[in-house]
């Protein structure tokens, strides 16, 4: 191979007679049906809320199994599975579970792109041969809508709680993207942050960027000087342990998939205001929808070269 072949681009991917299916979701998912159509595939949609005058290209399928009959690529949302076994789906009149009737109807070698996928689709993919890529985890993405993220947060914060964050004593758990962006906020906006984190070289970031930084076991022992917590680990790390020594004004909020990081039930039981903040990437739909098809789309793309 001569070194001009090797810097070649890889030939182009062709979308033609692609058709693809999006399904649950919010407004994002509007914005990422709208750009799909626009690479000349055909889309379908069913489950998120749907604009006045449609969406240019987009068909309205009336069910998700028809949205996914013949299907090869399907869009599913980010926010994930619940413990039911239903697609993040706010708007849909009843929950949208992708059972094996419904994906076996899907065309071969068919692939489900999605934000992470439970032990049951696992299972029902695995049967049928269809190829699930998840990106919950990628940074590129996670970076790209964490800002939209951070700014739901702080709405959902102004609105339950009686106090500013500035001066407010908050702590951050886990030090992932979206958790070293929420900690360096709440640093800007003048709260009294403090870090929590198992890995030492994310402690270590956040003491640079202003915060305290703490080993996670230290968190029963701060637990009563706090007047915010914010999760964004998605295991359970906010036990009854740490809720029963929490001020009685305390907010807490879950930024995590499922299963989440925090004991509702025990936060319940004390009286304090918890929210669990799937979805905030729906703060700012055509931002955060553009960004997460910026990531779909070079998939599509190596899919369809049969990479």
């Amino acid at each position: 191979m001569s070194p001009s072949e090797a810097a070649s681009p890889p030939p182009a991917a062709s979308w033609a007679g692609l058709v693809i299916a999006v399904v649950g979701g919010d407004r994002r998912e509007q914005e990422i049906a709208r750009l799909a159509a626009m690479t000349g595939a055909r889309v379908r949609a069913f489950g998120f809320p749907w604009p006045e005058g449609g969406i240019a290209g987009v068909e309205r399928a009336g069910t998700a199994a028809e949205a996914l009959r013949g299907a090869r690529i399907a869009l599913f949302p980010i926010p994930g599975i619940s413990a039911s076994g239903a697609l993040f789906a706010p708007s849909a009149t009843e929950p949208i579970v992708p059972d094996r009737e419904m994906l076996a109807a899907m065309a071969p070698d068919a692939h489900i792109i999605l934000g992470w996928a439970d032990p049951e689709l696992k299972s029902h993919c695995e049967a049928l041969g269809i190829t699930l890529h998840e990106y919950e985890w990628d940074q590129d993405l996670m970076l790209l809508r964490a800002p939209a993220i951070v700014e739901g947060l702080l709405r959902v914060t102004i609105e339950n709680t009686a106090i500013t964050i500035h001066r407010a004593c908050v702590a951050v758990v886990g030090q992932g993207s979206i958790g070293f962006l929420v900690a360096r906020y709440m640093v800007a906006l003048g709260a009294r942050t403090h870090v929590f984190a198992r890995n030492p070289v994310q402690r270590a970031a956040a003491y640079a960027a202003g915060a305290e930084s703490h080993r996670l076991e230290e968190l029963p022992a701060l637990a009563p000087q706090i007047d915010m917590l914010f999760s964004t680990v998605p295991s359970r790390v906010v036990g009854a342990d740490v809720i029963e020594r929490l001020p009685a004004h305390a907010f807490l909020a879950d930024l995590a998939a499922p299963p989440g990081g925090i004991d509702f039930e025990a936060a319940q039981a004390r009286g304090l205001k918890a929210v669990w903040a799937r979805g905030l990437g729906s703060r700012a739909p055509v931002t955060v929808g553009a960004s997460q098809w910026s990531g779909v789309k070079p998939r599509i793309e190596r899919i369809l070269r049969g990479e």
